[in-house]
């Protein structure tokens, strides 16, 4: 190990790399293809007795998550750095709302580890991936709160349409012999079943009927520096999340308008404060969302990052 791996000082934060989405499926023996959650991506750090879990946005995660913390404080390995998901599942699916539900209702998660980025005084970035997967697998002690992400090799075209029958968001494809590169990168794509993406919630319009606190969220995103409209989303809330975070907007509420020209009945904007995932089937030729449907609050993203994918 000392021949083939780089000493280094144990950082205290690895910023993640990202995958570019792209529709052009293939299959490539040189490629692995790993099942794509729907949960909150997490660089967990431990140094010593201490854990810390980090937001792709270096947002410290401990206190919404502490079962996680404590099942990673048991591991025997003092000093690690590894990559993964924090999921929860409904109807043996994962799913990003029951995430938000379950860390509130102390209902069950679990963390979906996929990379290892340093161990014990080493650093494995500039290291294979599977050989990275490798060295995971076998020092951890995985278990049910703390599991390892499979991955097949060759068949990912096949593996995609059966993600997609079981409803899952999609998979992921890896290069099997790529870096780990603290950047979005080409070695990682994103093979998505259903469209879905982030959107800055750039305003809100009045509720209409027996609706309560707003009637739907304005989104937005940037493309070249400049705020685009993406239309609004009025379907995927909740009754308590319609009161409490009509609240919220309110307190944040500014006077102009970011879309003067567009015709949008009743509604009012606010401060570039949140972010939400929503699903819909597809982008109008306008650049418009056709059916959307809100997912729920995005806490480990900023809205400057947000950009539309493609």
């Amino acid at each position: 190990m000392k021949e083939k791996f780089k000493i280094k000082k144990q950082p205290e934060f690895i910023k993640p790399q990202l995958a570019t989405l792209t529709k052009n499926y293939f299959s490539n023996e040189e490629w692995i293809y790993e099942e794509k959650f729907d949960g909150i991506r997490c660089i967990a750090v431990k140094k010593g007795s201490k854990v810390t879990l980090f937001s792709r946005n270096k947002n410290i995660l401990n206190e919404r998550f502490p079962s996680i913390v404590n099942a990673l404080i048991k591991q025997k390995i003092d000093n690690f750095i590894i990559d993964g998901e924090i999921v929860a599942f409904d109807n043996g699916i994962t799913s990003f709302a029951k995430l938000q539900q379950a860390y509130k209702e102390k209902m069950n998660i679990y963390f979906y580890v996929f990379d290892l980025l340093y161990l014990d005084k080493y650093d494995l970035m500039n290291q294979k991936l599977l050989d990275r997967k490798a060295l995971l697998e076998k020092s951890l002690e995985f278990d049910d709160k703390i599991r390892f992400t499979k991955h097949i090799f060759k068949d990912g075209e096949k593996f995609y349409r059966q993600a997609c029958k079981k409803g899952l968001e999609g998979i992921m494809a890896k290069k099997a012999d790529s870096k780990y590169l603290s950047r979005r990168t080409n070695t990682w794509l994103k093979f998505k079943c259903i469209n879905r993406q982030e959107f800055i919630i750039v305003g809100f319009t009045d509720p209409e009927g027996e609706r309560i606190g707003f009637g739907s969220l304005l989104l937005g995103y940037f493309e070249n520096g400049k705020l685009k409209y993406a239309g609004k989303v009025g379907t995927g809330y909740n009754f308590d999340f319609l009161k409490q975070f009509s609240k919220k907007l309110k307190m944040i509420e500014i006077k102009k308008s970011y879309f003067p020209d567009e015709a949008i009945k009743n509604s009012h904007f606010v401060k570039l404060n949140y972010v939400g995932e929503v699903g819909f089937t597809e982008w109008t030729n306008d650049n418009k969302l056709r059916h959307p449907r809100f997912l729920g609050l995005r806490e480990d993203k900023k809205s400057y990052e947000v950009v539309k994918e493609s």
